[in-house]
């Protein structure tokens, strides 16, 4: 299996030294207006978005391989990047209609690869809600929409990330029920966009187990699996991949997300990195909005700093992403 020279320059450009992908992920767009609106107590505007993600851009990426932005409000942000950090562009709308079932996905309007990568980005990156236990009908239009994708990519010789988010309707996915179920749905899903027909080069995955619930973590109360299971379903998980992957923090606080990738290491799992993000900025987001630009960036040099040397560190077990080649 060989890369294209546009795809190999893109992969180099968004790994370390080491050839690990160790990215900020900074392309929230729906989820951090709510947020910064309701701490500001009033809406946030789109300055406050784009000088919010030119402070993290500014701040953190000295201390990662690359960055991951939106192209509607990221821009500015991206060309404040630090000179070692890669850019990777998002091409999928925000969020999704909770009115069709399916949670089915959505391109921007006024932007296709060939746009994002003339704007900039050195890799592309899409978001997939995605379950194997969806209806077909539904997930046959998820296949579809993941191959065009994937051919508009190799067309234009960039970088193709897929990053799938698993879910189940109705259910409460930070429950114990669910952390029962996640281990097969992030399995199914990265056997199945694993394949060559669609052409993903990296995929962007969620860790296979929900850390509140493996035995004797701080979370205490009821556990899903022992900490040997959940080694060994982070074996299974990586077994069926035939293509790199990296771990997405999900939200997650820092230490339960290092505390992940170390349990990730600990099963010998040879994964290629992070795209992490709100696990490194998340708790700064109370501060930018009620003291301002220049508390948000002190905070961000001393504790967002930390956060993301905290997964830097944790990272040293990672695997090459050229191993997959």
């Amino acid at each position: 299996m060989t890369l294209t020279p546009g795809k190999l320059a893109g992969m180099k450009a968004v790994a370390n030294e080491r050839g690990v992908i160790a990215a900020a992920a900074m392309d929230q767009r729906g989820s951090l207006q709510k947020a910064l609106s309701k701490e500001k107590g009033s809406p946030a505007g789109d300055d406050m978005l784009e000088e919010f993600k030119s402070l993290v851009t500014e701040v953190l990426t000295p201390h990662a391989s690359a960055i991951l932005l939106d192209p509607e409000w990221g821009l500015p942000a991206s060309k404040r990047r630090a000179k070692n950090a890669g850019l990777l562009l998002a091409y999928e709308k925000t969020g999704y209609d909770a009115n069709t079932p399916g949670r089915l996905p959505d391109l921007l309007d006024n932007w296709s690869v060939k746009r994002l990568k003339e704007a900039g980005a050195d890799c592309i990156k899409i978001l997939l809600y995605y379950t194997p236990f969806d209806p077909k009908k539904v997930n046959e239009i998820k296949h579809a929409w993941v191959e065009r994708l994937g051919d508009e990519c190799r067309a234009n010789d960039i970088p193709f990330f897929l990053e799938f988010v698993g879910y189940e309707e109705g259910a409460d996915e930070k429950g114990l029920e669910y952390a029962k179920k996640k281990p097969e749905v992030v399995t199914g899903s990265m056997r199945e966009f694993t394949k060559d027909r669609y052409g993903v080069d990296v995929m962007k995955v969620e860790v296979p187990i929900n850390m509140k619930f493996v035995e004797g973590s701080t979370g205490g109360g009821a556990h899903a699996y022992t900490r040997d299971q959940a080694k060994k379903l982070f074996l299974e998980s990586a077994k069926v991949a035939t293509k790199p992957f990296i771990y997405l923090s999900a939200g997650v606080s820092n230490n339960e997300f290092t505390d992940s990738l170390a349990l990730a290491a600990e099963s010998g799992v040879k994964y290629s990195g992070v795209l992490c993000g709100r696990a490194t900025w998340k708790d700064g987001i109370a501060v930018y909005a009620k003291q301002g630009a220049a508390a948000f960036r002190s905070w961000l040099e001393t504790k967002g700093v930390e956060n993301i040397s905290n997964v830097n560190a944790a990272l040293k077990t990672a695997t090459p992403w050229t191993a997959a080649y």
